[in-house]
This record gives structure tokens, C-alpha cells and sequence, in this order.
């Protein structure tokens, strides 16, 4: 079975004017037009997550050049500016929300810029856009405790659920952040597939449950951008975002670490108390 690369691509904001939270992450409109228009031209062709992962799962074979353009989060300007471009194409996408970060009903007030509200979600959903889950209140899931990470989860998808008329199939994890615990509660919550970072091109033997993705950024140039299509010098690209990556996951160990020790010391603490 083949197992050749496919580029997922991770936008957030798609924005003119984003706040200082989201300037970093987000893409200009007239930017994601021109990266829209470089993939009709290059011939790939979009596919939800959900198609992408069938196909790998049950064997049938993927469309010529396939690629994925997703969202995360939930921003407005993924209905006031990328929908009328991916309408523009016919490309299929996939949004992923952090539910509680919505307008309406199930507002946390977490959401850094102007988020979408549940009309804009069903209009995206009916204009052929995957909507998948991506939590409640967009936590580190891995440094969760089994019931909060639970809840976050559950929640989420019955909110999706029941403002869609159908349970979310996909899901991306929260800063890209997972553990073997947070996948099989996933799994168990009902999703049949979730998406990391890495900023490398997925691949099947990646497994269901860590499908990695490559970035989009304000700063990321057309040429540089028809370079992460293609998975060409991914490594240079995201050099720093590695090295930040590798120094944050020892605080984060560490963070995981120390509870576990605090722990053992009460017990060893109760244990001679009892001699």
C-alpha cells in the first residue's frame, strides 16, 4: 500500500488586520488567494481530513496530488475571507473549533481575535467544509489531568454535535501537543483520526492519531509556500520552531515529572507514619 507524502497545511487567522495574539499565525487575504490559486495551478487536489484518513485506512486509493487545507481554532475571517476564495476553487477543507472559543451559547471568552459564531460554522459546514474538534477551551491536553481531559473532549464534540446534527469525525490537538494517554482519549471520545504539527508532510505509517502538518504563516512567502507543497527544505524552514520546540517539551516533562514525585513523597511520608 502506498505510503507517499501528503502536505497538510495549519492556518489560523485568516485576517487584514489581526491583533498582536494572532499577527504571527494568521495569513493576509490576498496571500491566501494567491496560495489557493498556486495549487489549482500546480494540479493537487484538496481533501478533507476525514477523506484522507479513509482512504489510508480502508486502502482505496488517494487522488492525484492530494493536499489538505485546514484551520484552527475558529477566527471569523475563515468565513469572511478564506470561504469565498475556497468556494472560488470548489477545494474542500477542514475547520478545526475550539468550541468554547465560539460566539454564542458556549462562550468561554478564551478566543485571542474575533471568532466565528455557530451560523458562520453551519454555512461553512454546508459549503462543504469538514468541521472537526480541536477542544473546548483550547488546553495543553497532555498536562490535563483523565477527567478534565475527558471533559474536554466530550464536550466539544457533543456541542459540534448537537449545532451540526452530526458527531465531529476528526480532531487537532490543541498546540500540536499529544501523548500515547491523550490519543487513546481521543480515540475513546469518538474521533476516528487527529492531526499534530511536526511541520513535516503526513504519511500513512504515521498512524491515525499523529498525522503531522506544516505551518502557514504571515510571514510565509508564495515560493516558500509552493516549497511546503512539495516538502522541500521543511527542515531549514522550521529550524527554529524546532529548537523551541525541543527546549519548551523539557519544561513541559518537567512539569509532569514533579507532580508524579510530589506524589511519591506523600505516599513515602504516609508510609512511615503508619510504621
Amino acid at each position: 500500500m502506498s505510503d507517499l507524502p501528503v502536505p497538510i497545511l495549519m492556518y489560523h487567522s485568516v485576517a487584514a488586520s489581526p491583533n498582536d495574539a494572532t499577527r504571527a499565525l494568521s495569513v493576509a487575504p490576498e496571500a491566501f488567494a494567491e496560495q489557493m490559486a498556486l495549487i489549482g495551478d500546480l494540479g493537487l487536489t484538496p481533501v478533507t481530513t476525514a477523506d484522507l484518513a479513509a482512504r489510508w485506512r480502508t486502502g482505496r486509493p488517494l487522488p492525484a496530488r492530494p493536499v489538505l487545507i485546514t484551520f484552527d481554532d475558529g477566527y471569523e475571517g475563515v468565513h469572511r475571507h478564506a470561504l469565498p476564495v475556497l468556494a472560488k476553487h470548489a477545494f474542500p477543507a477542514t475547520l478545526f473549533v475550539s468550541t468554547g472559543w465560539l460566539r454564542g451559547t458556549y462562550d468561554t471568552g478564551g478566543g485571542l481575535d474575533t471568532m466565528l459564531d455557530w451560523r458562520q460554522v453551519r454555512e461553512l459546514a454546508a459549503a462543504g467544509v469538514e468541521i472537526g474538534g480541536h477542544s473546548h477551551t483550547h488546553p495543553q491536553l497532555d498536562q490535563l489531568g483523565d477527567e478534565e481531559l475527558r471533559g474536554e473532549l466530550d464536550r466539544c464534540t457533543e456541542i459540534v454535535g448537537d449545532e451540526l446534527g452530526a458527531r465531529p469525525l476528526s480532531f487537532a490537538y490543541p498546540y500540536g501537543y499529544s501523548s500515547l494517554r491523550v490519543r487513546r482519549a481521543v480515540r475513546a471520545s469518538g474521533y476516528a483520526q487527529a492531526l499534530a504539527v511536526g511541520n513535516a508532510l503526513a504519511r500513512r505509517r504515521q498512524g491515525p492519531y499523529a498525522l503531522e502538518r506544516v505551518t502557514v504563516r504571515r510571514a510565509t512567502g508564495v515560493e516558500e509556500f509552493e516549497r511546503l507543497l512539495q516538502g522541500r527544505a521543511l527542515a531549514r524552514a522550521f529550524a527554529k520552531d524546532r529548537a523551541l520546540t525541543k527546549g519548551y517539551a523539557l519544561v513541559r516533562r518537567a512539569r509532569q515529572i514533579r507532580p508524579v514525585r510530589q506524589i511519591r513523597q506523600i505516599r513515602r511520608k504516609a508510609i512511615r507514619s503508619r510504621v
